[in-house]
């Protein structure tokens, strides 16, 4: 299961710009939750640790353990409005979540046994084309990440979204192709080597034609 960022919420009392704007001077952020069948409530949220979340990243596709009154909730955010000028929160939307709710979450990538991939014994380099995976998960069932078995690949070798295990009721939101999750790369040393047999070949071509012009003449 994957971590969840919690946050404490409080009901708010009053709705419309002045009590948003009384809410603000408090410090907090108004808001709303709303969905899943039940009535819309209008909240608060302490500014500082919603700007800390808002700042680490991901907040928008991060699932979300809501208290409120000393009950838990999952709720992912649906919407921040910030102030044009200072770019900071001032209303936040979020949507109740069920276990069987479908929502489109980042999921990171693991990638496992290094020590048994010949490829990075040899010297070979694991080359990360995706870190994470925006995918289509149940709420009641989201991973905490996809792995990435890297036994028995050698240099060259290609992995894709399609040599991933995927949890229960989990897909990726790109459908359309197989795409690259990572490879293995030749070693620097070894690309340096090939680069220059290229050279040299290139060299005795020019020689060998040099060679022939003059013994035309």
């Amino acid at each position: 299961m994957a971590d969840l960022l919690d946050l404490t919420v409080s009901v708010r009392d009053g709705v419309g710009k002045g009590a948003a704007r009384a809410t603000r001077r408090a410090n907090l952020v108004p808001g709303v939750i709303y969905g899943n069948g039940e009535d819309p409530v209008s909240i608060q949220v302490e500014f500082n640790p919603l700007l800390k979340m808002l700042r680490a990243g991901k907040f928008m596709s991060t699932l979300i353990n809501l208290t409120m009154d000393g009950k838990d909730q999952r709720v992912i955010c649906r919407g921040v409005q910030r102030d044009v000028v200072r770019d900071l929160p001032i209303h936040i939307d979020f949507l109740r979540l069920s276990r069987k709710s479908r929502i489109n979450l980042n999921i990171p990538v693991e990638f496992l046994n290094e020590e048994d991939c010949p490829g990075l014994t040899k010297g070979g380099v694991l080359t990360v084309v995706r870190n994470e995976v925006e995918m289509k998960v149940t709420a009641g069932d989201i991973p905490e990440n996809l792995t990435v078995d890297l036994t028995g690949l050698e240099v060259g070798d290609v992995v894709h979204m399609s040599d991933i295990d995927l949890p229960t009721g989990s897909r990726p939101m790109i459908t359309d192709r197989d795409f690259v999750i990572a490879n293995i790369a030749a070693p620097s040393s070894l690309k340096s080597a090939g680069e220059d047999d290229e050279e040299d070949g290139e060299d005795t071509e020019a020689e060998t034609s040099e060679d022939e012009a003059a013994t035309e003449e």
